[in-house]
């Protein structure tokens, strides 16, 4: 699997710093511009998993950059220009500390919460008598602290964001109303491919000039969880699993190989068989989320690819 990109060490004109998340990594030039590069690298648990999963940078940067095009008449965003397949570049933000979460079915983190009895959810009371991937009365926001690099994402009240001092009250109503504004918008795309969409999480950044803008991925299946429309209600009604679209499908196989990403546990092997299997499963997601066929980009040389075309975008 040597043709995949899992980290980079660029060095391109006027650049000022780089940050590296789980999955990407960004280049801040001249503190105008970010160049963000989505890598290969797969992360579940929060943990970064050893091997890179062939074209999932560029899966994930097309269905960021589509949506980004689809919602940006509903809420500002930061993408200028994606000059590379696996390359998105935007303006300078100042990111919120916190991931929007929305919830729309009691599916994965929820759902595995309620299973031990847990009913209130970031400070949200949830019904009783729900059963797994059933629908919320109506969309839940359950954020998270942003991790630094390592750590997990946690659990927070908008109270707690608020009293302290995470994100100012005015800010974060804000933040609250793009979150269900593009929720809303996703959830309609997403019916007109004759899919859910379940839940996924937004980024929110403060632009040089004040605007509070949507930064990072948008309805991809590592943020995002889709169902399949058609079946569903028949599916709940027997008790059955949904048919799904996300990145689950990673998490099950890890927790069937006793990972969780809990200390003391070890990172089950994926051997290149799975591994491409993996990446058939991406292509798939991007197939059935976009309603196009995947077009793979040239990934001989990677790095000297995105390098040339990020340069010729810089050079303009």
């Amino acid at each position: 699997m040597s043709n995949t990109i899992t980290g980079t060490d660029f060095n391109f004109p006027g650049q000022k710093s780089v940050y590296r998340g789980k999955v990407r990594e960004v280049y801040n030039i001249n503190d105008e511009l970010l160049v963000m590069i989505a890598t290969d690298r797969l992360s579940a648990f929060d943990v970064i998993m050893p091997k890179g999963i062939p074209y999932k940078g560029q899966i994930l940067n097309q269905i960021a950059t589509k949506f980004m095009r689809l919602t940006e008449d509903v809420v500002p965003n930061w993408l200028i220009d994606t000059p590379d397949p696996n390359v998105a570049v935007g303006y300078v933000c100042e990111p919120f500390k916190v991931e929007m979460v929305i919830r729309g079915y009691l599916a994965g983190h929820a759902a595995r919460e309620y299973a031990e009895g847990k009913r209130v959810l970031c400070g949200v009371e949830l019904p009783e008598g729900l059963k797994e991937n059933d629908k919320f009365p109506s969309p839940i926001i359950t954020p998270t602290t942003k991790a630094d690099n390592g750590e997990h994402d946690m659990d927070i009240s908008r109270a707690d964001i608020i009293t302290k001092g995470i994100v100012s009250e005015e800010d974060y109503t804000v933040l609250e109303k793009y979150t269900r504004d593009l929720f809303q918008k996703g959830t309609e795309i997403a019916a007109s491919h004759g899919l859910i969409l379940v839940d996924t999480k937004y980024e929110f950044g403060r632009t040089k000039d004040g605007r509070i803008v949507l930064i990072d991925e948008i309805h991809t299946p590592d943020s995002s969880r889709y169902f399949y429309a058609e079946g569903y209600e028949q599916r709940q009604n027997r008790g059955e699993a949904q048919k799904q679209l996300s990145k689950e499908f990673v998490r099950q196989w890890l927790i069937a190989h006793g990972f969780q990403g809990k200390e003391g546990q070890q990172i089950p092997d994926m051997d290149d068989e799975y591994i491409t299997s993996v990446s058939e499963r991406y292509i798939e997601l991007y197939e059935n989320i976009i309603g196009e066929k995947f077009s793979k980009a040239d990934i001989s040389d990677i790095h000297n690819r995105i390098e040339k075309n990020v340069l010729a975008f810089l050079n303009k």
